[in-house]
């Protein structure tokens, strides 16, 4: 498209709009899925440059609100037109539309090549929270009470507790990626465990989940875990090296259209050996061989630190966050001190 733009139309996106946001999307290096959206948790916003009678998508920004937190996310204009403030417009646009929605925070959720939007954001007056989160207060919202589950935890908190954030990040279409490769020079074997004894299970999600305080599963009773992890649509996937298992994969498709990896991850002794991401890659092939909707999975800041750019890299996008307070699993008795 040629000329010289003489206006630029705000709005929500409309089904025609969808391919231009993620056309955009590819030209700025970002992943190209559309994000998780309802019409009264989220939307698409987006500027559309019109030219004579043509219209095409110049900039645009996914919003999201959970409770009092509100998130912006794949903020992208056009390269031509970076400095022109569409993206400031975008920011004020989403906010608006957070802050009409009762939101008293906002977030800026980025991806590893969101560039630009972390420096739009940082001049917009937010502040870095965490590797990917970038926030800041919104005057005048309209707070209002939170489920419990959805309260974002204080910065100080009483003895026994951990404060704990959440990331969830998901994928709309299979990545362009190939499994990859074992590493070379050792025996590997990736192979399905047909409806796993508890006591089995249990050494898989303990020896791997201990470093990063998994607790979940230690909390279930034997029959509640069998029947979770007997069910015919929950897969695990065990990484066999040199005749011993050395981490799994759990995916989860008893919901219709979408898997969750519940869990991944490797024993301690074998992190650091690029078997992660072997097995990673290889449990997001299987996956998309059911052709679901979605795949998404959650980390957490007790996790490993390199997890969460990790399943970036892998293609996963985030899409929301929340803080959480939990017991400290070492105190409660679930776990060793």
């Amino acid at each position: 498209m040629t000329g010289r733009p003489t206006e630029f139309e705000l709005a929500e996106a409309g089904a025609g709009d969808l391919e231009g946001c993620q056309a955009l999307w590819r030209r700025c290096g970002l992943p190209d899925a559309l994000p998780a959206s309802d019409s009264e948790k989220g939307c698409l916003l987006v500027a559309l440059r019109r030219l004579g009678e043509a219209t095409d998508v110049a900039g645009c920004v996914a919003v999201r609100i959970e409770g009092d937190n509100g998130w912006l996310i794949k903020l992208a204009v056009e390269p031509e037109l970076r400095g022109s403030g569409l993206a400031r417009r975008l920011m004020r646009m989403g906010e608006t539309w957070l802050r009409e929605r009762g939101a008293t925070e906002a977030q800026v959720l980025l991806g590893p090549a969101d560039v630009d939007a972390r420096r739009v954001s940082e001049a917009f007056g937010y502040a870095t929270a965490s590797a990917t989160l970038l926030s800041r207060h919104l005057e005048g919202g309209r707070s209002r009470p939170l489920p419990p589950s959805a309260t974002p935890a204080p910065q100080a908190v009483e003895p026994g507790k951990l404060v704990n954030t959440v990331t969830f990040l998901e994928m709309r279409k299979r990545p362009p990626l190939q499994t990859l490769q074992a590493p070379s020079g050792r025996a590997t074997a990736l192979l399905r465990c047909l409806r796993p004894t508890v006591a089995f299970y249990r050494f898989l999600y303990n020896t791997v989940g201990a470093p990063w305080l998994w607790w979940e599963r230690r909390a279930l009773d034997d029959a509640t875990l069998a029947e979770i992890v007997q069910d015919d649509k929950v897969e695990i996937y065990v990484l066999y090296v040199d005749g011993q298992p050395v981490g799994y994969a759990e995916l989860d498709r008893r919901k219709k259209n979408e898997i969750e990896l519940a869990y991944f991850g490797l024993m301690p002794e074998f992190v650091g050996q690029r078997l992660g991401p072997y097995l990673l890659s290889s449990a997001i092939d299987i996956a998309w061989s059911y052709e679901p909707l979605r795949l998404w999975v959650n980390t957490n800041t007790l996790d490993h630190p390199k997890a969460l750019p990790l399943y970036q890299r892998m293609g996963f996008v985030p899409y929301a966050q929340e803080r959480k307070v939990i017991d400290d699993p070492r105190l409660s008795g679930l776990m060793p001190e």
